[in-house]
Parts: structure tokens; C-alpha cells; sequence
């Protein structure tokens, strides 16, 4: 008989939550930082259900020095009844089977947001312990979840203990606490600004919620860091943080809202000088970062409505063309959030709602909504304003026209920009291709000498971008540097851009690491992030990461990226003689060690950039790229290390 017969008795059966363990990145993504977080957002998210469907008021989630952390809400509590299939209890399917829940058809939840993981039963299964409490009918109940090692087996999310009443309560509600198993996430910790912006976005998202978050690992004068958010004005209040460092054209932000049976929208947005549009769309609490047929239906019902007005008071006379919607939305800055049944999710990151249907139903909603707000004499001042701004990027948009085609066009015209500046690459597969943006001609000529012609092409800045933040396209597009970029890549711009025609498969920054460097990584995020965001979103743009010191001994030498990798190979030295040289900018390296350090597939470190949340990302951009001084200082003073050294200011 065969040593390689494959019988049933070869395979093997995953009992329970093991499966998840198996392969967390089926069900959480990464087991990075990212992955950890959401085991925080399954939990948060039953959490939130219970509240917004009218069952509780507040939120509290707490993080514990252990890395450890909990979840708290005072709706009506995991029922704790025994299941009539499963003959256990409520809390154990809910926290033991991965296809449990309330949230299958709509009789305990109208709304839930809960629906894009894979719930609560996940967090269990890769957690070292959870622990359950439930106060429900004047009573608390408990019961504690484990994932100990039987025999050389890790055995995931295992009841521990059975559920009791352990005493009386006054309370209503559940109390979820886990600790991310070290086994899976190593030594990754719980980021307390990443869940304090999350958690202020829900706060935003759903009016009235009380959501408090304490961090117990930080004590200064022996008190927890304690963040609480509450917004009675909902989107209103969202517009005005998001807005807080720019001019807004009217003060109050417009707010619609209406429903159906089955269907919830809210709409709020304030138009301000500036010249990008800003809109975020979410469905059930969940950043639909893409867009979709929700986005698609409230843009064209402002751009029907503000038409038919800008008609009814004369700003457009009977034989002047409609303005394009792209005139109505500069400068605006707008939250849409719908909430609904039978979400169908697609896109290149699953962020893009797909339902045809909501596109005409939103439409409608708006068109009603938008003509009732404009219609009251209250409002006329505001419908002025917005329509003056329309009328005057409709006469901007026409002068950039010619540069706009240009700049999207795949000619000769569009590539004489690139005539004495791109290095490209002679491999003519886009997929496999990579783009260095490098500062300067210093580094560039290095860069173009180190490459792998085969597939890196090299484009030298030669003076800084503009700031797309602070100038009109028409003025973005004059900049030669831009215009490169844009023609090199090939994609296009805003509305124009097309992911198909890009030429590259990474987009990589390669700057010096000092403040310069610093600036220009910023100006061209801000670039790519206002005018070809898709870029982002895809995953093809990447922060270059040079070494920042080179160590020689001998004949030896050795590259340290940061001061703990540079802190290592000292150690390793031990008392050897070695010389240390701290590289001030890329055109310290010659090709072979810029190749060796930085771009050389095989040894170099990529930064991926990404965008965790839209709207967070606005903000930090307006906060720091805008005209506005004043928040930009407040930010710079709450966040920025005024006493950080170096190890190598420590060693000279």
C-alpha cells in the first residue's frame, strides 16, 4: 500500500472556534494592529446596535493596562435563557458559534451595523480570556471563555465556566472584557487615538449616544485619561468639526433627513471658500470610503435642485447650459449616513455600497428635502451663496479646461512634460512596475543609476509642489512638478480618473528624512489625496524609508532604518571601533548603496499608506495643509515631542 494514501482518517476536523485561529486573516484581515482592533469593533458594535435601536443610552469602552479591554452598554442584555436548539445558553451562542445571532433577519434589530464582521464570536476565539456579565431582570449573571493549551493544542474560545447569577443588580445592560491572545497578535497594543477617533465618528454618526472611553494605562496626577462624546446635533455638529479650520460661506450647516419602513437618511453639508469637495457617505455606522449608489443619488438631487433654482432666480438665463455638479460641490463639505436593510458591499475594499435601488430612492429624498429647506425665505441668503460660489467655479472650471485635457491626455502634448525628467522603466507591465517620486536631482541621478531599469522608473522633483490645499485646480494644474506626476502616472484627475490606464503598480515617495523631506512627503499626500484619492485607496502609494544611519567597521558596514535598530548593532559591536555617519539626505548615498538601502525589492522597507478613516484624514490635511493658523498650532502643541533626542545626539 501507498506511504502517500489519502484516507478519511487524514482529515482533520476543526471542532468549534478552532478554524479562527487557523486562519485569523479569514476573518479579521491581518493579525496586525488592524486585525487586534477588530476584535475592539465587534464588540462595540453589538454595543452601538443596542443603543441606536432605542434599548440604551450610553457606550463605555475601557482600555486596561493588561492590553486587556471592555465594552459596556445598558441595553436590554445577551439573553442568558437556554437556546431551544443549541440547550446552551444565550451568552455561549453568542460568544461560541461563529453563524449566531439577532442580526439574520430584522425582528431585534431594525438597523445593524454589526453586519460587515463576523462577531462576537471571533473576539472569544482569539482572545486568551473573555468574560461576560450580564444585567438583565435584576439580575447579574456571569460567565468566563478561555483559550488554553490541551496536549500541545491551543483550544479556542472554550467555555471556562458555566453562566450563574451571581447577585442582584439595579443595572440593565452587558459587560464584555478580552484580552487579544499574545500567541496571534504578539506584541501589538490598543491604540488610544485610533479608538478615541473611531468612537467620536460614531458619536457624530448617531445623535444623543453617550460613548465614554478611559484609558487606564495613562495616569498623570493618578487620574485615567478619560475621552467622553456626545453630539445632540448629530451630522450638524460633524460638518462643524470637520470644517472647524476653514471658512465656512454661511455659519449654520444644512441638515435633511427622512425615511421609509425600512430605509434611514441623513444628510447635513456647509460649503466654505475653498476649492475641494468633501464628502463622506456611510451605511449602518460603516465609512463607505468608496462611495456608492447612496453618494451617487444625493449628488445628482443637489445638482438637480440647485439647477432649477439657480434658473428660478436668474443666475442662469434661458439659454445658458446647466452647471455640472462638480460646480455646486467646491468647497462643500458634506456626511451622508443612511441606515438600511440587506446591505450588498463591493469595490476594490468592500467600502462601496452596491444596492441599485438606494441611488433613486436617496434622490428622491434629497430633491423633496432640498426643495422644502430652499423654498423657506429663512434660507434664501444661503441659496445665494452657494449659487455664487456655483457660478463662479463654473467660469474657473471653463479657463482650466484646456489645462485639465492636458493633463489627463495620453499624447504627445501630455508626455513632452516628461521630456528631461522621467527615467522610465523598460518593462511594459503595469502590474509588476514601480514610480520613484524623489527629491531633488541629487537623489534622482543616484536613484536613476541604482534602479532596476526593468521595472522602477525614476521622476526627480526639481522645486516643491504647490499645495493642493490652498490653490485653485487651474493653478494646481500650471505646476510643472504636478503636471509630471499627473502624466507620468497616466491616470488622469478627480472625476476623469481612470485606475485602469495607471502605468505603475507602487507609487513610492522618497524624500530625506529631515524636515524638508517631511514637507514635501506632505504636500504630495495632500496632492494625491484631494485629486486622485483612488490612488490611495487602492494601496499603490507607498512612503520610501531610507536609512537614516551608517555603521562601518572594517570592512564590514551596516544600515540602521531607527534608532532601535541602530541601538542593536551597537550592542552586537560590543567595544569595537566603528565609525557612525547619520545621512542628512538621499544625496549623501551613491547608487549602489541608495539600490542596496533603499530600492532593492529584496532588503528595502515600504510604508504603505492608507486611509483608516476618510474623514480623520480630511481633518489632519485641513488642520495642517490650510491657511488656517490657529488650529494648525493647537495641533502641533497636543502632538508634537518638543524634548525628543536621538540616540546619535546621545552618543556624540
Amino acid at each position: 500500500m501507498s506511504e502517500n494514501e489519502y484516507k478519511a482518517k487524514d482529515l482533520e476536523v476543526l471542532e468549534g472556534l478552532d478554524a479562527v485561529r487557523v486562519r485569523p486573516g479569514m476573518y479579521i484581515g491581518t493579525t496586525g494592529s488592524k486585525g487586534m482592533h477588530h476584535l475592539l469593533w465587534e464588540i462595540v458594535d453589538n454595543a452601538v446596535d443596542e443603543v441606536v435601536n432605542g434599548f440604551g443610552e450610553t457606550v463605555e469602552v475601557t482600555i486596561y493596562e493588561d492590553n486587556s479591554a471592555s465594552v459596556f452598554d445598558n441595553g436590554r442584555g445577551i439573553p442568558v435563557d437556554i437556546h431551544p436548539k443549541m440547550k446552551i445558553s444565550g451568552v455561549e451562542v453568542v460568544f461560541t458559534q461563529l453563524h449566531a445571532g439577532a442580526k439574520f433577519n430584522n425582528d431585534s434589530y431594525i438597523f445593524s451595523g454589526g453586519l460587515h464582521g463576523v462577531g462576537a464570536s471571533v473576539t472569544n476565539a482569539l482572545s486568551e480570556w473573555l468574560l461576560v456579565e450580564v444585567h438583565k431582570d435584576g439580575r447579574l449573571y456571569r460567565q468566563e471563555f478561555h483559550s488554553p493549551n490541551i496536549d500541545g493544542k491551543i483550544k479556542s474560545g472554550i467555555k471556562k465556566t458555566e453562566i450563574e447569577c451571581v447577585k442582584t443588580t439595579d443595572k440593565k445592560g452587558t459587560y464584555v472584557r478580552f484580552l487579544p491572545d499574545k500567541r496571534v497578535f504578539l506584541d501589538e497594543k490598543f491604540q488610544i487615538e485610533y479608538i478615541s477617533k473611531r468612537l467620536r465618528e460614531i458619536a457624530f454618526l448617531n445623535k444623543g449616544i453617550k460613548i465614554i472611553l478611559t484609558d487606564r494605562r495613562v495616569r498623570p496626577d493618578d487620574e485615567f485619561k478619560v475621552y467622553e462624546y456626545c453630539y445632540v446635533g448629530g451630522l450638524k455638529d460633524f460638518v462643524l468639526f470637520l470644517n472647524d479650520a476653514k471658512e465656512a460661506l454661511y455659519s449654520e450647516p444644512i441638515f435633511i433627513e427622512d425615511s421609509t419602513a425600512k430605509f434611514k437618511m441623513s444628510m447635513s453639508f456647509q460649503h466654505t471658500d475653498g476649492y475641494t469637495e468633501s464628502v463622506f457617505s456611510y451605511v449602518n455606522n460603516i465609512p463607505t470610503t468608496e462611495g456608492g449608489t447612496h453618494e451617487t443619488g444625493f449628488k445628482s438631487a443637489l445638482t438637480k435642485v440647485l439647477n432649477d433654482a439657480a434658473r428660478k432666480k436668474g443666475y442662469l438665463k434661458e439659454k445658458d447650459a446647466n452647471l455640472q455638479g462638480e460646480d455646486f460641490r467646491e468647497g462643500i463639505t458634506a456626511v451622508l449616513a443612511v441606515s438600511m436593510q440587506n446591505v450588498q458591499f463591493e469595490g476594490q475594499t468592500k467600502t462601496k455600497l452596491g444596492n441599485v435601488e438606494i441611488k433613486a430612492l436617496v434622490e428622491n429624498l434629497v430633491t423633496v428635502r432640498l426643495e422644502e429647506y430652499f423654498a423657506d425665505n429663512m434660507n434664501k441668503p444661503v441659496l445665494d451663496k452657494i449659487l455664487q460660489k456655483a457660478i463662479q467655479a463654473a467660469r474657473v472650471r471653463e479657463a482650466s479646461r484646456l489645462a485639465k485635457e492636458v493633463a489627463r491626455q495620453k499624447n504627445s502634448i501630455n508626455n513632452s512634460n516628461l521630456v528631461g525628467k522621467l527615467a522610465a522603466c523598460t518593462g511594459k507591465n503595469a502590474s509588476h512596475n514601480e514610480l520613484f517620486i524623489v527629491e531633488g536631482d541629487s537623489a534622482g541621478g543616484s536613484a536613476k543609476q541604482g534602479r532596476d531599469r526593468g521595472f522602477q522608473a525614476i521622476l526627480p522633483l526639481r522645486g516643491k509642489p504647490l499645495n493642493a490645499e490652498k490653490k485653485r485646480v487651474d493653478q494646481i494644474l500650471a505646476n510643472d512638478e504636478i503636471r509630471s506626476m499627473i502624466s507620468a502616472l497616466g491616470t488622469g484627475i478627480l472625476e476623469e480618473y481612470d485606475r485602469t490606464d495607471l502605468k505603475y503598480d507602487k507609487v513610492i515617495i522618497l524624500a530625506d528624512a529631515d524636515q524638508d523631506g517631511a514637507h514635501i512627503r506632505s504636500i504630495l499626500l495632500t496632492f494625491f489625496f484631494r485629486y486622485m484619492r483612488e490612488l490611495i485607496t487602492d494601496g499603490h502609494v507607498y512612503i520610501g524609508m531610507p536609512p537614516l544611519y551608517k555603521v562601518a567597521r572594517r570592512d564590514s558596514v551596516r544600515y540602521a532604518y531607527d534608532d532601535e535598530e541602530l541601538k542593536e548593532i551597537i550592542q552586537e559591536m560590543g567595544k569595537a571601533s566603528y565609525q557612525l555617519q547619520r545621512y542628512k539626505g538621499l544625496g549623501e548615498m551613491n547608487p549602489e548603496q541608495l539600490w542596496d538601502t533603499t530600492m532593492d525589492p529584496s532588503k528595502r522597507a515600504l510604508m504603505r499608506v492608507n486611509i483608516e478613516d476618510a474623514a480623520d484624514a480630511e481633518k489632519i490635511i485641513t488642520v495642517l495643509m490650510g491657511d488656517a493658523v490657529e488650529p494648525r498650532k493647537r495641533y502641533i502643541y497636543e502632538y508634537a515631542d518638543f524634548n525628543k533626542t536621538t540616540l546619535f545626539d546621545q552618543i556624540k
